[in-house]
């Protein structure tokens, strides 16, 4: 057990059990207790009773108020409590299969910093993983060109040297891209006639007719999709698992899975039903593919839980990675990739005219929650164009709808998103990550200071919340703290100081701002009476500590409904 939990219950007989069931099954006191509940901030003790929080305030008058012969007093020894993290944007069911995959991040989270490095890493893998044997397929998970010493990513041929036999996928760490060799190209069907798909891209080698191996936002997903082996239950439930433990050593208590397709949605419903959730997952299923399921219809799309699952609503994206070059800008790249114009600003996931407003008029026509991907400036303007008409045709409900990611959001966009009362789920992760990126090869200095622009919303008097969006980046809870406040880069540059948040104002985009986007804010986000008792012990208190050291704090213990379902040690 990570706390050295001292129990001081009474040795005195018990009294009568309906006397008895009125006492808090736990009390927590003994260290900082921040609430996130601007009416109370802080607390010295709370105390829960059957998965509820039932009394947050003072030690001695929770002590006397809920103290009984079986209560529990536990003593935090200093150490810090806040409400459970609530995942903002991120994808668990792609945590679950990058647990199976060969690592190719960069450092600090991995070895990536050369095609040499992938090539190897492969190679290895190929060798060692039984997910390779089972399913016939080699993953490699998260390679990062800006990283990487030829700052582009592998071609075929560079695979085809690890194998040519075993199909061979490489997924960009942003999610929109992927790199095979020529047998999983040969599986997938894709030869140089292959026509690329709406709202993707096949690169070509110097003829302009042969693949090299590189997919780019719809063409890796078909790619993909056609490649993935079907997981066997037994497979699919481990996977969950591996993943839900990496959230819950992190301290969240509530998990999203954006934009879920169908395989990714029968493994958590699968997990759902057999148990093995421990912490509420929120599955927005992936619109486009997922149009016609009944899934959409039925009982898990809902406002409550069955089995830690439900379905909150679905997601759309409307264009792709700032990182990956593939985001849709109003102004062109600082340096445009490869064989592109010089004029070259992205383009569009759906380019067809009228394509985007039918899916966004589907799911306010269901009056489904909407999630919106977009990334660069001009795919902002495309979700605000779409969901104002769509709010004149469909008025009335409150959907909050919510813009994904951000990262070129201008500021004249901003009072717009308000008017339209769409939520913002930024992402200042960036700014450690790609920051220098940013900088030197996305967009250019001043463009680039304004990414994420948490400051800048803050300012508007709007909620917005912050993510990790993993598998595109481990789902760090400390890192992602650490961004919002510091938005300090690889090279230590601060970029957008004037953007950084105060660690409190952080600490709300992680707890009751994500909960108010998941129309959850009366039952979490912070410790109140009342709400479930998901709750998070730190080894130190990040609002005390300096804040460049933000990332260096650790999870001790998550409490899931009163339960502690991760322990440091245990």
């Amino acid at each position: 057990m990570a706390l050295m939990r001292l129990l001081l219950t009474t040795a005195l007989a018990a009294p009568a059990s309906a006397a008895l069931a009125a006492n808090a099954d736990s009390i927590w006191f003994g260290g900082p207790i921040i609430t996130v509940n601007d009416k109370a901030p802080s607390a010295e003790a709370v105390a829960v009773k059957a998965g509820k929080i039932v009394a947050v305030g003072s030690k001695a008058a929770v002590l006397k108020a809920e103290k009984g012969a079986a209560t529990q007093l536990i003593d935090l020894q200093g150490r810090t409590m806040i409400p459970g993290f609530v995942d903002a944007h991120g994808h668990i069911s792609g945590v679950g299969i990058q647990a199976v995959s060969a690592n190719l991040l960069p450092p600090p989270d991995g070895p990536g910093q050369s095609i040499a490095d992938i090539q190897r890493i492969m190679r290895d893998f190929i060798a060692t993983s039984p997910a390779v044997k089972a399913g016939g397929l080699a993953i490699g998970f998260n390679y990062d060109d800006s990283q990487l010493a030829e700052h582009r990513a592998p071609t075929r041929q560079e695979l085809d040297a690890v194998s040519t036999t075993i199909p061979i996928m490489l997924t960009h760490q942003s999610g929109h891209l992927g790199a095979y060799n020529s047998k999983a190209l040969e599986l997938a069907g894709i030869t140089a006639d292959t026509p690329d798909p709406s709202g993707g891209v096949i690169q070509r080698e110097a003829d302009g007719r042969t693949p090299n191996g590189v997919m780019e936002e719809n063409a890796h997903g078909l790619v993909a999709y056609k490649l993935l082996p079907k997981f066997t239950p037994a497979q699919a439930l481990a996977m969950v698992e591996a993943a839900q433990k990496v959230y819950m050593a992190n301290g969240y208590t509530t998990v999203q899975d954006g934009k879920t397709d169908a395989m990714s949605m029968g493994m958590l419903v699968g997990a759902a039903k057999a148990g093995k959730l421990k912490i509420d997952v929120v599955s927005y299923a992936d619109l486009v593919t997922l149009k016609d399921n009944p899934i959409l219809r039925g009982p898990l799309m809902s406002d409550g839980y069955a089995d830690h699952f439900r379905i909150g609503g679905v997601k759309l994206t409307f264009d792709g990675s700032p990182q990956g070059k593939t985001a849709w800008f109003t102004k062109h790249y600082l340096q445009v990739p490869a064989g592109q114009k010089p004029d070259y600003a992205g383009y569009p996931a759906f380019p067809k005219p009228g394509e985007a407003q039918g899916w966004v008029d589907m799911a306010y026509r269901n009056n489904w929650q909407l999630l919106i991907h977009a990334n660069g400036d001009a795919a902002i303007d495309q979700m605000i164009a779409t969901t104002a008409a769509a709010q004149k045709q469909f008025p009335g409900a409150d959907r909050r709808t919510v813009m994904i990611h951000g990262q070129y959001l201008r500021a004249d966009q901003i009072p717009k998103l308000q008017a339209l009362e769409i939520f913002p789920a930024l992402f200042p992760m960036h700014t450690f990550y790609w920051g220098d990126w940013h900088r030197q090869s996305v967009a250019g200095p001043e463009r680039a200071n304004f990414i994420s622009p948490t400051g800048a919303v803050l300012n508007s008097g709007m909620k917005f919340s912050i993510h990790h969006d993993a598998p595109v980046t481990f789902p760090n809870s400390m890192r992602v703290w650490d961004s919002a406040v510091n938005r300090t880069t690889r090279t230590g540059y601060v970029l957008g100081p004037d953007q950084r948040l105060s660690p409190m104002v952080a600490l709300k985009a992680m707890t009751i701002w994500p909960a108010f986007q998941h129309f959850e804010e009366k039952s979490k986000g912070s410790i109140e009476v009342g709400k479930v008792a998901d709750l998070v012990i730190l080894d130190k208190n990040p609002l005390t500590i300096p804040p460049a050291t933000i990332k260096d704090v650790k999870v001790v213990e998550t409490i899931k409904d009163g339960r502690s379902v991760y322990a440091v040690g245990r």
